[in-house]
């Protein structure tokens, strides 16, 4: 089975459910996306929200797709920055405990949050405060990191440093690795558009896109994204929330479908797609095993708070999984 490494922001969930969306409101965060804000701001939003339901995980989106590998029995590695302090103590033993293999750089600030304000209706709105995780810079990829893996997944976030991006894909060419991008988020897309061009052009074999994403890309609704997006790379994935998922390699296309679940939050969905999906992709699965695979981590993540899931659960996928597999 092939082995993924995957870098991102690496960041503490602050999962708090909301009672309305006047928090949205004030603090002036369109809902479903995900917004930068700095510390002071991320200290004003979690006080505002002190009274309400929380709980924390270690997070980000490359770091839930990487954890959920690991908890399927992939050889996984992570690669991010933390700070010197107990939240970063916090995200490293979380990620061990999976299974991961992490290469951590720690920085002097404080390691980065996101609080993930869930909506009544599931829809998660992200202010997130990077701290140390946006002081990764592109030195401190050692090529050491990349040779005992043969998939890189990177999360579109990342794209505000392009350097360390690029030379990410370097290192893992010289290393004949395949390369996996998740877009992340449409206002990223909209912010990066050029720069993901590039880059997904230059290097990347797979790209991960919901709805909103693949319309900032290509200004197309998803079928018509999905043929845009495949000329781009070998192998496009857009999800379409409820109505499951498009996946097109070369001229095959495939539709899969989703498992009946009650939605309870949707963080994670679709860095939970990612990792079914890539688990079926590195044990060399036809499209449609991998696509299934990711509709029933999705599926599951959803119908609890946060993205992540607890032994039960886990093991309760694993059959479902061994089943689809046989």
């Amino acid at each position: 089975m092939k082995r993924i490494l995957g870098i991102g922001n690496a960041l503490v969930d602050v999962m708090t459910l909301i009672d309305n969306d006047y928090i949205l409101e004030k603090f002036s965060l369109p809902k479903g996306s995900m917004q930068l804000v700095d510390d002071e701001k991320s200290a004003l939003i979690k006080s505002e929200t002190i009274s309400f339901k929380r709980n924390l995980a270690s997070g980000g989106s490359a770091a839930n797709t990487i954890h959920g590998l690991a908890m399927l029995g992939a050889k996984t590695g992570f690669i991010g920055s933390v700070g010197k302090d107990d939240t970063g103590d916090f995200f490293e033993n979380d990620m061990k405990m999976a299974g991961v293999k992490t290469f951590l750089s720690r920085r002097k600030s404080v390691t980065g949050t996101a609080v993930a304000l869930i909506s009544s209706d599931s829809e998660r709105t992200f202010a997130t405060h990077l701290g140390a995780a946006i002081e990764l810079k592109s030195e401190d990829l050692d090529p050491d990191y990349f040779r005992d893996f043969d998939i890189l997944y990177l999360e579109g976030y990342q794209i505000i440093n392009k350097a360390l991006i690029e030379n990410a894909c370097k290192l893992a060419k010289q290393n004949n690795m395949s390369i996996a991008l998740d877009l992340a988020s449409y206002n990223v897309v909209d912010a990066k558009l050029s720069d993901f061009r590039e880059i997904i052009e230059k290097y990347v074999n797979i790209v991960f896109a919901n709805e909103d994403e693949a319309k900032s890309f290509t200004g197309l609704a998803p079928r018509e994204a999905l043929d845009k997006i495949s000329m781009l790379c070998d192998i496009a994935v857009i999800k379409i929330g409820s109505e499951g998922s498009l996946i097109k390699k070369g001229k095959e296309v495939v539709k899969i479908g989703t498992i009946p679940v009650k939605c309870i939050d949707t963080t994670g969905a679709g860095d939970l797609y990612s990792s079914g999906f890539l688990y079926g992709y590195a044990k060399g699965l036809p499209l449609e095993k991998c696509g299934r695979f990711g509709s029933v981590l999705a599926g599951h993540v959803i119908e609890i708070v946060g993205a992540r899931m607890d032994e039960y659960r886990w093991k309760k996928i694993m059959e479902i999984l061994k089943e689809e597999i046989h």
